[in-house]
């Protein structure tokens, strides 16, 4: 019964894809996560976006992007359902909005709100479909960092050290795959299907599939990241692979990582050393509030009824 839901769900946005414009009477509720629901509309415009922002999504069959749509879909609604227990409303400050468009759609070079709308007009985009995505997303991680701010460890003074030996150091250009598992029995079955989509299609389609992190919907990307950026864990296993190869799954708290080399460069240490520092203490604090946000929405997940209707 759940196997045929599903197929009439697909059926039902797979038609709604073929048509230009959708009208009120075509939006069909989908799923209901308590109170909140999700809907083909919905489903339809997180298609749109993820094409918009990444174009090797437009890659995939249509199957496989309303399956990646419906995860998206259902991890901002929780996040939602979350942020409301904190806030009364998900309303931003228009100056505060705008810079945090620009970070947001740096690649798109989309500088204020006006742009922002334009672009998403020629896109056929809902643009308050955008800006809510962008809102919960910034308030999602202002939640994690009030949090769990305080059970972030850097030893600073090891980063130091280390930047002060340094001549030279590698930059891995890499992407990544957070995956997570209800029992320790799924692990190798998980971990085999992973690995058949990412040597039988590619790295981005298992990233947009399987990958928990907020990078799935760039395909996994994280870019040039330096070594001195990385921990000695992940940079002891990257260095037993080479450019067009992907790690074994790495332990991480709440799940597993699975990194691939996409190119690797040695670069000089002319650099401003306390800036470098600064950059790398930031980005162990951000990688280190991106698995406490994993574990917070896993957690999370187990709390909310998820009905598909």
């Amino acid at each position: 019964m759940i196997e045929i839901k599903k197929n009439i769900i697909s059926l039902i946005i797979i038609f709604l894809l073929t048509i230009t414009e959708v009208n009120s009477n075509e939006n069909k509720i989908l799923f209901k996560l308590n109170n909140d629901i999700i809907t083909t509309v919905d489903i339809l415009n997180e298609i749109k976006f993820l094409s918009t922002i990444n174009k090797e999504f437009n890659n995939l069959d249509k199957n496989k992007k309303i399956e990646i749509a419906k995860n998206s879909q259902i991890r901002q609604k929780i996040k939602y359902i979350e942020i409301l227990k904190f806030k009364k409303n998900l309303n931003l400050d228009d100056n505060i909005l705008e810079n945090i468009i620009k970070n947001y759609f740096i690649n798109l070079k989309i500088k204020d709100l006006k742009e922002l709308e334009t672009f998403f007009k020629e896109q056929n985009l809902n643009t308050k479909f955008v800006k809510e995505k962008i809102v919960t997303d910034f308030l999602w991680k202002s939640l994690i960092y009030e949090k769990f701010s305080k059970n972030v460890t850097i030893n600073k003074n090891e980063i130091k050290t280390n930047i002060a030996k340094m001549e030279t150091q590698k930059e891995y250009l890499i992407s990544e795959i957070v995956f997570e598992i209800s029992e320790n029995k799924e692990l190798n079955k998980k971990i085999n299907s992973i690995k058949k989509m990412i040597n039988e299609k590619t790295f981005s389609e298992a990233a947009f599939t399987y990958s928990i992190s907020d990078t799935s919907k760039n395909g996994g990307k994280l870019g040039w990241v330096k070594e001195s950026m990385l921990s000695r864990i992940i940079k002891n296993e990257l260095k037993l692979f080479s450019i067009g190869e992907f790690t074994n799954p790495i332990v991480i708290p709440g799940g597993f990582l699975i990194l691939y080399i996409e190119d690797i460069k040695e670069v000089k240490n002319e650099i401003n050393k306390e800036e470098e520092i600064k950059n790398i203490i930031e980005k162990k604090t951000n990688d280190q509030l991106n698995l406490f946000s994993n574990i917070y929405l896993n957690k999370i997940k187990k709390t909310i009824q998820i009905n598909e209707l």
